[in-house]
């Protein structure tokens, strides 16, 4: 019997600020230990935790969650979700008050580890041996060194994944075809040449909703794949001496001023969220877009077998992706059983509904699709950024504020308010107030 709650965004959000007056600040890094010694037996008495998530991440956990309990009857997992920007706004404070969620949804890892508010899971890991069912990549992305700042291999690890994103270019393939396009660009000079093509045509080039910041996906896209993956994750996980003025994101910031000048973005991009840009794609006006695949599911649903979705061209193969990870609270009461459910999220169920919301699953096996499909793309472009080795987080998780410092940045720069070098100095000047000069 399924007996999870959800709670809607405008719930989501009143949840999470009742919860604000009980707020107190966190301690140093690792000062915290779970509430019972780490066990797989979790006893037969009734147990209710507490989940908080996204829209756009939590779609696949949220149908998990009936498995789960199937599995531990005397489990309730009550799930929540609010709106992306208001989530990372208040999670730390979320973690931090009296009546702290027992899991939580991880999107910028440093500031809430450096704050203590969530579990060193490496006990769990252990427990569970998770070193044998994710990439070590992928578990490097949530591991944070003593510092609390900076991340990458050796740190401990904060988050478990819960499904994999890709981040990438979509396109319509009936709009392509129209435009007498046969395939989707492999190098930045074909896909300008085909952003010329549409807007020739009076078709929108490339799809963008920036009042979020998405617009720094396609610069760190471009940046990364003249720069590489490797020096560019460097960059992402703090290391000590990277830095953002590079050959790659000088081009890549260039290149988005020179689009938006050209007419190849829409106008109002920057008063467009994320969602509002998927629904302006899905009506069949435009010919690309980049978004990650947690937007496969509506998109595939929207443009059908129009909808293709491949890596983003450029000299390197690469892609920005991270997994969907989820952390422990440092206050949660029942630390055991939410490590069960962490770990339940390699299950084949689990992974079966990662999948069915577009994202890669833990379990391979699970990543089948039919021909022709939008999920057949994305499991093709993993398979091609994998084999080149050409993941790379989030830029925007470089550092607790450099969402908000692209956001504002990005914005400004299609405002026409700063020039791509002012860009660039404002999201290095961000990034070395926290892991000092590069």
């Amino acid at each position: 019997m399924q007996r999870s709650k959800l709670v809607l965004s405008a719930a989501g959000t009143l949840a999470v600020a009742a919860l604000l007056a009980g707020c107190a600040p966190g301690g140093s890094i690792g000062s915290n230990s779970p509430a019972e010694e780490v066990s797989k037996d979790l006893g037969s008495e009734e147990i209710t935790l507490n989940l908080v998530s996204t829209p756009e991440s939590g779609e696949s956990t949220k149908a998990t969650i009936a498995a789960f309990e199937e599995q531990y009857p005397y489990i309730t997992v009550e799930y929540e979700q609010t709106s992306y920007e208001d989530y990372n706004k208040s999670v730390n404070l979320a973690l931090s008050s009296t009546k702290s969620p027992d899991i939580v949804l991880l999107n910028s890892v440093a500031n809430t580890v450096k704050n203590d508010l969530v579990l060193d899971l490496d006990p769990y890991a252990d427990l569970y041996g998770w070193a044998d069912v994710y990439p070590s990549n992928q578990l490097d992305q949530w591991r944070v060194a003593a510092d609390g700042t900076t991340l990458g291999p050796g740190g401990a690890l904060y988050a478990a994944p819960a499904g994999f994103s890709i981040v990438g270019l979509y396109y319509n393939k009936a709009v392509a075809e129209n435009l007498g396009i046969t395939q989707a660009p492999t190098t930045l000079d074909e896909l300008e040449a085909d952003l010329l093509t549409a807007k020739a045509a009076g078709i929108v080039p490339l799809q963008l909703g920036n009042a979020q910041g998405h617009s720094s996906f396609v610069i760190q896209l471009i940046g990364q794949s003249i720069d590489g993956a490797n020096d560019a994750a460097k960059w992402v996980f703090g290391t000590e001496g990277a830095d953002f003025d590079t050959a790659g994101n000088q081009l890549a910031t260039s290149k988005l001023d020179e689009w938006n000048a050209a007419g190849y973005l829409p106008t109002d991009a920057n008063g467009v969220d994320l969602q509002g840009a998927v629904d302006q794609f899905i009506t069949g006006n435009s010919l690309f877009f980049v978004d990650g695949n947690w937007d496969a599911a509506k998109i595939g649903d929207g443009l059908g077998a129009d909808a293709g979705f491949a890596p983003f061209p450029g000299e390197n193969v690469t892609a920005i992706g991270t997994s969907v990870a989820y952390a422990i609270s440092s206050k949660s009461e029942h630390p055991n059983a939410a490590a069960a459910f962490l770990n339940f999220l390699n299950s084949p169920e689990a992974s079966e509904q990662q999948f069915a919301q577009g994202f890669m699953p833990v379990d391979p096996s699970a990543a089948t699709a039919d021909p022709g499909t939008i999920k057949e793309g994305i499991v093709d472009a993993w398979s091609r950024v994998v084999d080149a080795n050409g993941l790379v987080g989030f830029n925007n998780n470089a550092t607790a504020t450099m969402n908000d410092t692209l956001t504002a940045a990005s914005q400004e720069l299609l405002a026409k308010k700063i020039t791509p070098e002012d860009f660039i100095t404002q999201v290095q000047t961000d990034w070395t107030q926290t892991h000092g000069q590069g």
